[in-house]
């Protein structure tokens, strides 16, 4: 009995409170992640084209299903205790090994299937590593246990499909038709994965923690958004000895002022708001809740931040290596990206406002028909010009909404501010107890 008592404190999970906050080793895993946004939009701005932004979009719609599964397994165990951790270090050697050949899974299939194997192999060993934690957190639940069985046939097919993609180009002989192939069971993967969340349905799962998983979510977009500031600084190329110049400076200096924008865009209401929403519900309306707008909406969030950082990075490329600086007129994919990343982004905002709050506001839908009709003008303004119409509606929308939505932010504050205020005192009644048992009297006190 003191054996299985061990064995119970040791590990391998240690489960989720309700009131649960992320844990250090949840953001130390998520290091990962920032080197796969990384790796992906390095890969993409490398070589702009159609195909490859569809290639870009099938990789990080397989990368944040890896986020999803992640996160799920993250709202029943502790992943910094016990020896979870230990499993946890495997997936993220396995996970740094997908992002690393990440820019090689669509490469020319005679040049070998080393890249898209790796691709394969370590898709396998994490969710490998993800499928044994979960297994491990539902055993004693025969209704949940049932559930996870019904996410079986997604994981095998994505597994198939994934090696199939690696294995069976190489066997054809024209490339065309071999990359066709690929890209085809690529979409296949993609289309599998987020139709079992609908297929699957919101019975036998829960969110423990709403706070958790709306924190973990939350950071997650923190670190898109980072990679829209590294964009900035590896656009000026600053680092690689160039000279530092006025246009490179202002082009940066615009490039966080507009991230920053569309970063008060979501966590000064949307995404606050949210939160609560999420507390509020219960069951499986909040089940649903957490997977349509954290799960499905936050992906093409981060899409769209990937874009405007890719255009935004193109956009300083062009300052910092032409002899006109900001004052050129940018050609290419650059503006439209950049404009289309924020377009994208701040529309899914709004469908994930409309699904967490019910509500959709004019300053949003007003935004988007400015920033399309100023798409075309950005085209024909130099560098800085089309930087400083993009940053200045997006400022523009933060002021208007904290003018228009001043009485509603001060009152989510206030709400903030007395939850926080109550959890606090919760926690110090709680605590206080440790002070009611007396210390026993030392026997070799005389």
């Amino acid at each position: 009995m003191g054996g299985n008592r061990r064995g119970e404190r040791l590990g391998p999970a240690v489960p989720i409170a309700p009131g649960a906050r992320v844990d250090k080793f949840e953001v130390f895993f998520d290091l990962v992640f920032v080197f796969s946004f990384f790796i992906i939009t390095r890969a993409t701005a490398a070589n702009i084209s159609g195909r490859q932004l569809l290639h870009a979009g099938l990789v990080l719609a397989v990368l944040w299903w890896i986020w999803v599964v992640h996160s799920l397994v993250a709202t029943r165990i502790r992943l910094g205790e016990g020896y979870v951790p230990v499993l946890m270090v495997i997936a993220m050697a396995a996970l740094f090994s997908f992002a690393l050949a990440l820019p090689h899974a669509f490469s020319d299939p005679k040049r070998g299937t080393a890249g898209p194997m790796l691709v394969a192999v370590s898709y396998v060993v994490v969710r490998g590593v993800h499928a044994f934690l979960y297994q491990h957190v539902v055993r004693d639940s025969p209704q949940e246990r049932r559930q996870l069985r019904r996410f079986a046939p997604e994981l095998a097919a994505s597994i198939v499909l994934l090696l199939a993609a690696a294995l069976l180009p190489p066997l054809i002989d024209d490339p065309g038709q071999a990359a066709l192939v690929r890209d085809c069971l690529w979409i296949a993967v993609v289309l599998f994965q987020y139709a079992t969340g609908f297929i699957v349905g919101t019975w036998g799962w829960g969110v423990t923690s709403a706070e958790h998983w709306t924190e973990r979510y939350d950071l997650i977009l923190i670190i898109a958004l980072g990679e829209s500031v590294i964009s900035v600084g590896v656009g000026g190329n600053l680092l690689l000895g160039k000279e530092v110049t006025w246009s490179a400076v202002a082009a940066a200096t615009l490039g966080i002022v507009f991230t920053a924008a569309l970063w008060w865009a979501h966590f000064d209401f949307v995404g606050p708001a949210a939160r609560i929403a999420l507390h509020a519900a219960e069951g499986g309306p909040r089940v649903a809740m957490a997977r349509d707008a954290y799960a499905y909406l936050y992906l093409p969030m981060i899409a769209g931040v990937i874009l405007f950082s890719i255009g935004s990075e193109e956009i300083l490329h062009q300052v910092t290596n032409t002899s006109e600086g900001g004052a050129r007129r940018i050609e290419g994919p650059a503006v439209p990206m950049l404009f289309g990343g924020v377009i994208c982004y701040l529309a899914v905002n709004m469908l994930f406002q409309l699904r967490t709050l019910h509500t959709i506001t004019w300053t949003r839908i007003g935004v988007l028909v400015v920033l399309a009709a100023a798409l075309p003008v950005g085209q024909q303004l130099p560098a800085l010009g089309a930087l400083t119409l993009v940053t200045a509606i997006c400022v523009a929308l933060v002021a208007v909404e904290v003018l228009v939505m001043s009485d509603s932010r001060h009152a989510l504050r206030a709400a903030v501010f007395e939850e926080r205020t109550v959890h606090e005192r919760n926690e110090a009644a709680w605590r206080a107890r440790w002070h009611d048992f007396e210390e026993p009297d030392d026997p070799t006190t005389p």
